[in-house]
């Protein structure tokens, strides 16, 4: 609350620029109301041009920390509910099924063998690979 009462102290205490100022006054001041609008909207899109020009960089860059050495990589996730899910989680090699909630963890199955690769399909699930590939080749021609 001081601060508020701070600040709007300070923005009635700070001089009113002129905006209706007569002619011989113009001459005075140098800037006129057109002109300070100008300088107001080419500033205001330079900043957003400069919003969006660091919003296509990063896209592109990505992120700065270098992504080699993941060991642990998230392959699945099923929500439950607004706020726990399921994951299935490989860390070196082996997978694991975790039942997540807030301010919880729980390891509920370690598989002795992969249930799913890497890249998110099922092991041994040949149709998936296959119906990828047919539709690999109805974008070629």
């Amino acid at each position: 609350m001081r601060l508020l009462r701070a600040l709007t102290a300070a923005l009635t205490v700070s001089v009113p620029l002129p905006l209706f100022a007569a002619p011989a006054a113009q001459g005075e001041s140098g800037t006129t109301l057109t002109g300070q609008l100008a300088q107001l909207g080419m500033g205001l899109i330079i900043v957003v041009g400069l919003i969006f020009l660091l919003g296509y960089l990063m896209r592109r860059v990505g992120p700065m920390a270098p992504q080699g050495g993941q060991h642990i990589q998230v392959i699945s996730s099923y929500p439950l509910g607004p706020r726990d899910r399921l994951v299935l989680v490989d860390v070196g090699g082996q997978q694991m099924l975790l039942g997540i909630s807030p301010g919880r963890i729980n390891t509920l199955h370690v598989f002795d063998e992969p249930v799913a690769d890497a890249e998110g399909g099922a092991v041994g699930g040949d149709f998936a690979r296959k119906l990828q590939a047919i539709l690999k080749r109805e974008r070629k021609p």
